[in-house]
């Protein structure tokens, strides 16, 4: 099971100083973050993709991640996510192919609608076509990764004519794709159509709603002909704040939520975290509730957890990497793999798997297109 930190990038006032990071300095925090993550083990760094403050997450992800990937040497770099509504498939189908080669193939990405309504005007789209974009989009981003020329016309962007993607994928290895979604199910259905990857970023929804967004998935998933629904490759989003003791770690973190840019001024720490899968506290509490996912959705492939948000400290993030890489992930790798049916993929795909099996899923042109 690969596990993994993601970052929205937010540029926070600290509440319990009043000091807020440049957007330079939090930039820069952000690449030692990801060094940290390889560092202590962990598997996987996303980035998220924001085109607004108080955000620094890159509008342009690949420029991130390739920096991150001449400082790493075994990370896989990802994100959380990619706007596959507001960015040009083509260019999109450049950017991840290039980094691909930059980072000898430790890449795929998480494709999402994003959750900034003005985002659509702003790259001069419409967010009440939000659906049939993503659906149409990544379409053609599958066909520019698997065919060669592209000859395709479509409903939201001028015709292809004779269009060559360059770099060509490494390998002829596109990278392994997840749709993240937290509401639609569509995006669901989807992953499920392609046999692509579902991450469902649980962060601020109840277990039963989780659990309905992944059972649509791998149903589909088995429906469509790619493997049984428990072989259906899943991530989750998770949020944690490690303490030496359960007091030690609310009281140090609480400020930093009631303040939070999403969900602060809103339910208390306490309410949001028997709402959501946030855990606040010890060691033993965050294995314990990260354990209860595969209770809600099955056995999955790759957790990913916020760790640097809402203001905290570079030191105090570093220092949480450090604690999940030292002491909860290990622990929660021998958990999970203990419960693990041995016919269910312990790993989403990688590049190495990909190019060694072309007769995945992931290589089809599939036929045809999932109705909007």
């Amino acid at each position: 099971m690969q596990f993994g930190i993601f970052t929205i990038g937010d540029v926070t006032t600290d509440p319990t100083n009043g000091t807020t990071p440049t957007e330079h300095e939090r930039i820069k925090a952000t690449i030692a973050i990801a060094r940290k993550a390889e560092e202590v083990g962990l598997d996987v760094f996303a980035t998220g993709e924001h085109h607004n403050p108080p955000f620094v997450a890159p509008g342009t992800p690949p420029i991130l991640l390739a920096s991150i990937a001449a400082q790493t040497e075994k990370l896989i770099l990802s994100t959380a996510t990619t706007l596959i509504t507001t960015n040009d498939p083509v260019k999109l189908a450049e950017d991840y192919s290039y980094l691909q080669h930059l980072a000898d193939g430790r890449v795929d990405l998480m494709l999402g609608r994003g959750n900034t309504g003005p985002v659509y005007p702003w790259f001069g789209k419409d967010i009440r076509q939000g659906i049939p974009l993503a659906v149409e989009n990544y379409h053609l981003l599958r066909r520019l990764w698997r065919e060669r020329p592209v000859n395709w016309s479509g409903e939201f962007r001028t015709p292809l004519q004779g269009y060559v993607t360059t770099p060509w994928p490494l390998d002829d290895t596109p990278p392994f794709v997840w749709h993240g979604s937290i509401r639609s199910v569509q995006i669901a259905e989807q992953a499920a159509f392609y046999g692509d990857g579902f991450f469902h970023n649980n962060i601020f929804w109840y277990k039963e709603h989780t659990a309905k967004m992944v059972s649509i998935y791998r149903r589909r998933y088995e429906q469509f002909g790619h493997g049984r629904a428990d072989q259906a490759i899943v991530g989750l989003g998770g949020q944690v704040f490690i303490g030496d003791s359960e007091a030690e770690a609310k009281e140090f973190f609480r400020p930093y939520f009631d303040n939070a840019p999403v969900y602060g001024h809103g339910p208390s720490l306490e309410e949001f975290t028997e709402m959501t899968p946030l855990t606040v506290g010890t060691t033993e509490q965050v294995i314990d509730r990260t354990l209860q996912f595969a209770d809600w959705v099955g056995d999955y492939q790759r957790q990913l957890f916020l760790i640097d948000h809402a203001g905290l400290p570079l030191d105090i993030v570093l220092n949480q990497i450090e604690r999940l890489g030292r002491d909860v992930v290990p622990v929660l790798r021998k958990k999970f793999e203990e419960r693990r049916p041995e016919h269910v993929p312990s790993d989403p795909p990688t590049h190495a798997t990909l190019s060694a099996n072309r007769e995945h899923p992931h290589h089809r042109i599939q036929p045809g297109r999932i109705e909007n």
